[in-house]
């Protein structure tokens, strides 16, 4: 049986909430981190999200981990809250179906992306 991504992302979402951008914006001043996998080119033509965290999808994983040797401080845990983001909403779903895999249970990402986010008037910067 061949799987397409359209299989692998809606199954990356089964069971679990997606917060749009105001809820993920509440989230993120509450205290969860709020994680851009955007790769450098798409932040800089696109613009970022003042506060959150840039760690591209090729090395999140291993930044993640909180048993991880390569895990930033932020990753003090497996019940950290972490909400994804990639510019549509749609890498990001497959990303945070992967942390939840390493145990981060609270993993999410944010419905409609960086291009949601920005759309609902919630705060941007230039991207650099």
């Amino acid at each position: 049986m061949v799987t397409t991504v359209d299989d692998l992302v809606a199954r990356s979402r089964e069971g679990v909430h997606r917060p749009r951008g105001r809820e993920a914006h509440q989230a993120q001043l509450d205290g969860a981190l709020l994680v851009d996998i955007r790769p450098a080119a798409q932040r800089a033509a696109e613009g970022e999200i003042p506060g959150s965290l840039v760690i591209e999808r090729n090395v999140l994983e291993w930044r993640l981990d909180p048993t991880g040797s390569h895990r930033i401080p932020e990753a003090s845990g497996y019940d950290l809250e972490v909400i994804v983001v990639c510019s549509e909403g749609y890498a990001s779903s497959l990303a945070a179906a992967s942390l939840r895999e390493l145990g981060l249970s609270r993993a999410t990402d944010l419905d409609g992306g960086f291009v949601g986010w920005a759309a609902d008037g919630l705060p941007t910067r230039p991207g650099g």
